[in-house]
This record gives C-alpha cells, structure tokens and sequence, in this order.
C-alpha cells in the first residue's frame, strides 16, 4: 500500500465515522455539524484521489451552500437545540443502514485494489476552471450577494424587525 492509499483510508474511515455520527446525533444541531465533517472529508477523498476539481465544487456547493442553509434555518427558528424525537430502535436502525453501505462500498473498494488503471479522458480541467472563476465568475457573485442580502433580511424578519421589547 502507498502513501496515497493509507491516507485514503484514514480519511474514508473518518468521513464513514462522522456520517454515522450524523445519523445517530441527538439533537440536531450536532447532526448537521456532524453532516459538515462528513462532507469534507469526501471533499478529502476526492483530494486524494487527485480531482481537485470535484473537491473544490463538494466544497462550495454542499458545505458552503446546503449546510450553511440548514444552519441558518436552524438558527432562525431557535430548533437546533431541539432533541430529536425517535426511537432507540430508530437510531440503531439508521446507524445499522449506514453501516451496511459503508461495508458495502469498502468492500466494493477493496476489490479493487491492485487491478490496472484505466485512463479516462475528459474535458482539460484548467479549461473548465478557467471558464468557471474566469468569464462566469460574475454571476455566481452577483448570486452570492444576493443570497447574503436574503440572509441578512432573513435574520431581520426574525429578529422582530428591528423593535425591542
């Protein structure tokens, strides 16, 4: 096994943890920064596996888009230190679920370890990124301001509008 592969594991066995953690949390709060973790360390296997590409868009779009969501609405209706209402046998249930898949998907891994590399052939990376953060850079920050001003209002509409009692 090389560097390479050793590092995979520890950061799969990681996000599998984390992941497991997120769907047996108590509260949940814990869960979605248990989800944080989880995401990035696919963002971390994707590093290692060498697309960094596809890290940087798990990086922007789910941690810094879909999880920031839900703690922003976590945060606007005061629910994330609200228990979560199920069942031992639900929790146990869902931890057995992701269990299994993990299993699942290392065995399907391991299996194929040691078997040849095929080369894909795809579009140039550098041509791709460089039509993202070069022409098409403006509107996803033209998008970005406009979802911080829809935060911002958000968290005025439920801080009352501003009137203090």
């Amino acid at each position: 096994m090389s560097g390479l592969d050793v590092l995979f594991l520890a950061v799969g066995l990681l996000t599998a943890g984390s992941a497991l953690l997120a769907v047996t949390a108590g509260r949940v709060l814990h869960a979605a920064l248990w989800l944080v973790v989880a995401l990035l360390g696919l963002a971390g296997c994707y590093l290692v596996l060498g697309a960094e590409l596809v890290a940087l868009v798990q990086l922007l779009v789910y941690v810094g888009a879909v999880v920031v969501l839900i703690l922003v609405a976590l945060m606007l209706t005061r629910a994330g230190g609200v228990p979560v209402v199920t069942s031992g046998g639900q929790r146990a249930g869902a931890a057995v679920v992701g269990a299994a898949t993990t299993l699942l998907l290392g065995t399907a891994l391991v299996g194929s370890v040691g078997r040849d590399r095929v080369e894909l052939t795809g579009p140039d990376n550098a041509r791709v990124a460089e039509g993202i953060f070069g022409v098409y850079v403006w509107p996803f920050e033209l998008l970005s301001a406009l979802l911080l001003l829809a935060l911002v209002a958000g968290v005025a509409i439920a801080r009352g509008g501003g009137k203090r009692s």
